[in-house]
């Protein structure tokens, strides 16, 4: 879950006190915002700990830009197109888009202008931490336990998002089976798996590994424990 505080930069904080009226306005004065972008995206950053908010990846690790998503698209919401509750920063920009196939569109430019506030779940919302799981093969899939209209939330996210594209299933694969064989070699040798469990899940310098919802989720009770008293704010 990403918490949101302040109301961003100052520039946006001022195009939001006027805010466009319908979809063809939020078009043209979205591409006039394009000077003040820089900024916001540094802001974005920072409050995602440099993780793309609905994949969890870490851009800069795979060679990958970062583009800044409305949750609610423009043309649904154009009301809310400098509203910096509804920004996050989104995996891939537009020049990576040409590098690859269709199919392994993800996250913002997979989801484009489709949007179903009932069944979306956001990345700022309460629950968005607890919906899903992280399997071994790289997938990720409603997680055990939810009822039937909470599934049915998460399979229509992952699915509007891409989040099992083939570029995310091997980042996350990778990512796991080494964790994994480090929980297992700690576990063998008696080592401290709440050390394991900081380096993988706490923040450095204002950033956290990928696929940080995951890790958490490898380390259970340790990883809670961990975080109520040494990250608060991550959890």
């Amino acid at each position: 879950m990403i918490r949101k505080e302040g109301e961003g930069t100052y520039a946006l904080t001022r195009a939001h006190q006027q805010p466009p009226l319908d979809a063809d306005a939020a078009q043209r004065r979205w591409r006039i915002f394009k000077k003040h972008k820089e900024r916001l995206t540094e802001v974005l950053r920072d409050e995602q700990y440099g993780l793309c908010a609905y994949s969890e990846l870490r851009p800069d690790h795979v060679g990958i830009g970062m583009h800044i998503e409305h949750i609610v698209p423009k043309r649904v919401e154009p009301l809310r197109t400098f509203d910096y509750h509804n920004l996050v920063l989104s995996a891939l920009s537009d020049a990576d888009l040409t590098a690859l196939r269709r199919e392994d569109h993800f996250a913002g430019h997979a989801k484009q202008g489709r949007y179903d506030q009932r069944r979306f779940i956001s990345p700022l919302q309460e629950d968005a931490a607890t919906a899903f799981a992280y399997l071994s093969d790289g997938r990720i899939v409603p997680r055990i336990g939810l009822s039937e209209s909470d599934r049915e939330r998460a399979r229509y996210t992952i699915a509007l998002l891409n989040l099992n594209c083939s570029l995310l299933l091997n980042q996350r694969k990778r990512w796991l089976d080494e964790l994994d064989g480090l929980i297992d070699e700690y576990r063998a040798s008696q080592l401290s798996l709440q050390d394991l469990a900081a380096l993988y899940l706490l923040p450095r310098r204002q950033r956290l590994d990928p696929f940080f919802t995951a890790s958490r989720q490898r380390f259970g009770a340790i990883a809670e424990h961990l975080l109520a008293m040494d990250a608060p704010m991550l959890v």
